[in-house]
C-alpha cells in the first residue's frame, strides 16, 4: 500500500485527535486517490482549506497522489498572499450571499441583522441545499461536516460551535464581512430589504402609542412587517457593536472568502 506524509497547518488541527495535531502524519492509501479524498478521510472538509501543497508544488482537489508525496494543508490565509498560486475553488464571492441548515436559524437571523442576504433552510434535504446553493451563488453555512464535505459544495463555512454568537464571529472572520456590513438594512424575519416608508403611508397599522412616539419608519418589501427605532433598536444596536467589536479584537485568526 502507498503512504503519503500529510502536515496540516493552524486551525486545520482542530479536525484531527489530539495526538495527531501540529505532526506529520504517514497517511496510508490506495491508488488512485484525489488529494481531496485523502485529506478528507482524516476528518478535514475541503471547505476550510484554501492552499494544498504536494512536495512544494500548489495542486488543486482532484490532483492525484503519488507514494511517498509530502503534502501540506493550509486553512484560509489573512496576511500570507497566495494570489499567484492554484486556489481550490473556482473564485471567492466577493458579494457574500448565505445558505444556512436547519440547525443555524439564529445565525441567519444575526448575519440578517447586520445586513447579508442569508437564506434559511430547515425542511429540505442536503441535495436541495446543495442545489440551492450552487444555483444562487450562496455560501453554505453548516454544523454538518458530512455536509461540508461534499464534492458539490464549492463555497462554505463549517461552523464550529453551538453559540450562534460565537458562530457569528466565527463568520465574520472566516469570510472577512467586517467592513462590508449594513445593518437593518435587511428583514430578520423573511430577508427581504427593508425601506424607508412615509409614516402615513403606515399609520392606521401602527399602535397608537407607536404613532404618538415615533415619525420615522421602515417596512420590509417582502413580507411588509414595520420597523421604527425603539428600545428593540437601541439593544440591537449596541448588539451589532460588540460583535464587530469582538471580531475585529480576534482578527489575527485566519479569514478569508469562502
Amino acid at each position: 500500500m502507498a503512504v503519503a506524509r500529510l502536515r496540516f497547518y493552524a486551525e486545520l488541527n482542530d479536525y484531527l485527535p489530539v495526538q495527531l495535531r501540529q505532526h506529520e502524519i504517514a497517511a496510508p492509501f490506495t491508488t488512485p486517490c484525489p488529494v481531496r479524498h485523502l485529506i478528507e478521510t482524516w476528518g478535514v472538509p475541503h471547505t476550510e482549506i484554501e492552499l494544498i501543497l504536494i512536495d512544494g508544488t500548489s495542486v488543486d482537489f482532484e490532483a492525484h497522489v503519488q507514494d511517498g508525496d509530502r503534502i501540506s494543508i493550509y486553512p484560509v490565509f489573512e496576511s500570507v498572499d497566495v494570489t499567484q498560486l492554484v486556489r481550490l475553488r473556482p473564485r471567492p464571492l466577493r458579494e457574500p450571499r448565505f445558505l444556512a441548515d436547519a440547525q443555524l436559524g439564529r445565525l441567519a437571523r444575526y448575519l440578517r441583522l447586520l445586513g447579508f442576504d442569508t437564506r434559511y433552510e430547515n425542511a429540505i434535504d442536503d441535495r436541495e441545499l446543495v442545489r440551492h446553493a450552487r444555483d444562487e451563488h450562496r455560501i453554505i453555512l453548516s454544523r454538518d461536516l458530512g455536509l461540508m464535505m461534499r464534492r458539490e459544495v464549492t463555497h462554505g463555512c463549517h461552523i464550529r460551535t453551538d453559540d450562534p454568537i460565537a458562530q457569528l464571529v466565527q463568520v465574520i472572520r472566516r469570510c472577512d464581512l467586517t467592513h462590508m456590513t449594513a445593518p437593518f438594512t435587511r428583514c430578520m424575519e423573511c430577508n427581504g430589504g427593508i425601506d424607508s416608508i412615509d409614516k402615513a403611508q403606515v399609520a392606521a397599522e401602527l399602535p397608537a402609542r407607536t404613532s404618538a412616539a415615533f415619525d420615522a419608519f421602515w417596512r420590509c418589501r417582502d413580507c411588509r412587517r414595520i420597523y421604527w427605532k425603539g428600545s428593540h433598536y437601541q439593544r440591537l444596536e449596541q448588539f451589532v457593536s460588540a460583535v464587530l467589536q469582538q471580531a475585529g479584537v480576534e482578527e489575527e485568526s485566519g479569514r478569508g472568502p469562502c
